[in-house]
This record gives C-alpha cells, structure tokens and sequence, in this order.
C-alpha cells in the first residue's frame, strides 16, 4: 500500500503540470485577453480609468514587468498596437505600458514557467481587476463553497442511500414505482430551475416570504448569539442546499439501488439465508460492504464536484459569492491570475481527493490489493 500511495503522489506533479501547461496553450488562441479588455475601457468615457491603468503601467514598468501578477499572467502575447482589436487610436506608448502591466511583454513560454515556478511556492499573484492577492480572493469566497459543498453532499448521501437500499429491499412495490417517478423529476429538472422555484415559492417571489434571497448571513451577524448565528446560517443556506440536493440526489440513489439489487441476487446471500440468518443481518452484515463500495469510495470525488463545479449557478441565483461565481467571472473579465491560481489549485486539491478516494476502496473492503494492480 505504501508504494502505491508513493507512485500516486509522484504522478501528482506530473498530471498537474499537464492541465496546466495544456489550458495555458489553449488560453493562448481565445480572443479577448486583458490587454484587450482594458482598451474596451480605455475607448469608453471612464477618463479616471484610463488614468488609473495608465499609471499603473508606468508603475509596473518601473517596478519591472508588473510584480507577481505578471509573472502569473497568461494570454496572448501580442507584441504591436495593431495586434489589438479597438486599440487605433490609442497612444502605442500606453498599450506598450499596458503588455508590462500585464506581464505580456515577455514570450509565451518565459511566462509559463515563471508562473509555474511561482505556483511552486504557492505565490498566485494579484488579480488583474480587483487589485487584491488571488489568496485572499480564494480565501474570501471559501466559506459560501465549503458550506454549500458539505451540506449538500452529505444530505445527498444521508437521502439517497437508505432510499437506494429501501427501493431495492422493496422492488417492484408500490413504493418503488412512486419513488422511481420523483426520480425522474429530480433528474430531469436543472438544479436552477429548482433554486428559481423556491424563490417564488418561500423568498418573497409571488407567495411566501420565509427565507432570505441572497448572502450566507444576515447584516447583524455579530449582534447575534452562538444560537442565533447557528440558526441564521442555515437560515440562508437551506433553499440553495435543497436545491443543489434535489438536482443531485438521483443519481446516487439509483446507483445505490442497483448495487443492491445485484448483491442480493448473488450465491453468498442466498446461503446467507439458507442459514437462517435474519434479512436484516443479511442485508446489512454480507450485502451492504460489497454494495456500498463504489458508493462510498466515490465521496471524496463527489465532494470534489460539489465543492468547484456543481454550484455556480446556485451562487448566481442566490448571490452567494462563492468559488464558482469567482471562477466564472474570472473567465469572462480574462482575469488570468485569478483563472490558473484556481485551477492550479482546484486541479491539486482535486488529484489528493481522487487519491483519498482510490485508497477508500482499501479502508471499505480490505481485500482490494492496490499493490498488486503495480506489478
């Protein structure tokens, strides 16, 4: 076990640093990067903005090439003013300062191991538009993802599994028709649709007022006692929790019934029975560790997906500034820092968990020999 653990973090660096160096290529052919995003600005009417972005230019260059958030940067190297789309007209001195600003002064390459040898030491930069550490913006939008994460995934499982056991228990009954139906409303109808549902229904929508819209916690926060901080927040978490709890609660229940479904078909349960042994010693003394192996091995990755992926819309409805929306937005203002300190960090947290989830196999049912799949 022990060398397997070992091979799996040794391949950790290596997968790591071919997502990165695979979207930092990608990244190169999208159109739109900073430079360009800050000249939108620039032939606007904000004439503080293009103060500010001039200034900071002069000032990056000065400081030379722009500090960590240029040695993070990526996009597109461009290398003239005509290589800009909107920028005639422009001074060529500014979109000269603008390239250092941004680190885009330097060929593709220099700034792909600068950023990398940077990300060694867990230095992600500055954030191109909030003028802000990457950390820190992380560290900020943490909380709303970690909670909305947890909670949902683990009533997810608290659900889905006593009903995956039962459907399997009682299949072909009446309740497992019914059950099946609200399955299959559960996973035809997005999680947004849902979220939207709620808040007509229970936020001040077009019926009832029960619920806040939007943040993770009331604005008295710190006036409230340990009780009233603890009721608060779940106060503003439940409508978000049911519905990334309904849109995800499908799938696992499902796979739990059929995982049941095929152990309590096999030889051992029928000797189990023939022995006299009750039905529920059987089922949860000989069929539950085999049926419930790829179940629970698989936490940590669903977890995983809950935490970074399955939440962004959720967060856009309920204005809950999260890692999701973070991300997203980083996206779409070509905030490159803020993109690759992300995903270099979602990537690694990522690669750990689906370590932590192949070695659950080990802990569910020891008899799963990692060792021998090295041989």
């Amino acid at each position: 076990m022990l060398n397997y653990i070992l091979r799996r973090l040794l391949l950790i660096p290596v997968t790591l640093f071919g997502i990165m160096l695979l979207n930092f290529v990608i990244i190169q052919f999208a159109p739109g990067g900073p430079v360009e995003q800050v000249i939108a600005q620039l032939q606007g009417t904000d004439v503080s903005a293009t103060a500010r972005v001039t200034n900071q230019g002069a000032e990056s260059g000065s400081g030379g090439g722009g500090g960590s958030a240029a040695s993070s940067a990526s996009g597109n190297n461009f290398s003239s003013t005509s290589n800009y789309r909107g920028a005639q007209g422009l001074d060529p001195e500014v979109i000269k300062q603008l390239e250092v600003q941004f680190g885009f002064d330097k060929p593709a390459h220099e700034r792909f191991w600068m950023m990398m040898k940077n990300y060694l030491t867990f230095d992600f930069g500055q954030s191109y538009f909030q003028d802000r550490d990457v950390v820190d913006l992380v560290l900020d939008k943490m909380p709303v993802s970690i909670s909305l994460g947890i909670w949902s995934t683990l009533i997810i499982y608290i659900i889905s599994i006593p009903l995956g056991i039962t459907k399997a228990v009682r299949d072909g009954s009446n309740f497992d028709i019914w059950s099946s139906a609200a399955i299959i409303v559960g996973f035809a109808i997005p999680g947004f649709l849902f979220a939207v549902m709620l808040i007509v229904l229970f936020a001040g929508g077009a019926y009832l007022d029960w619920f806040p819209l939007r943040g993770l916690t009331s604005s008295n926060w710190e006036q409230l006692s340990l009780w009233g901080k603890i009721v608060d927040y779940f106060w503003h978490l439940a409508l978000p929790i049911i519905a990334l709890t309904i849109s995800g609660f499908a799938t696992l229940t499902m796979l739990t019934k059929n995982s049941f479904l095929d152990e309590i078909n096999k030889q051992y349960v029928v000797t189990a029975r023939a022995k006299g042994l009750s039905e529920k010693r059987v089922l949860y003394g000989h069929v539950f560790r085999n049926a419930m192996l790829l179940i629970i091995a698989g936490f940590p990755s669903a977890l995983v997906g809950m935490l970074f992926t399955g939440s962004v819309l959720i967060e856009v409805i309920f204005s809950l500034d999260g890692l999701g929306l973070l991300g997203f937005n980083a996206v779409m203002t070509r905030d490159y820092p803020v993109m690759f300190a992300t995903l270099y960090f979602f990537t690694l947290f990522g690669l750990i968990m689906n370590l932590i989830s192949d070695l659950s196999y080990h802990f569910v049912d020891p008899r799963i020999d990692f060792e021998g799949r090295g041989n």
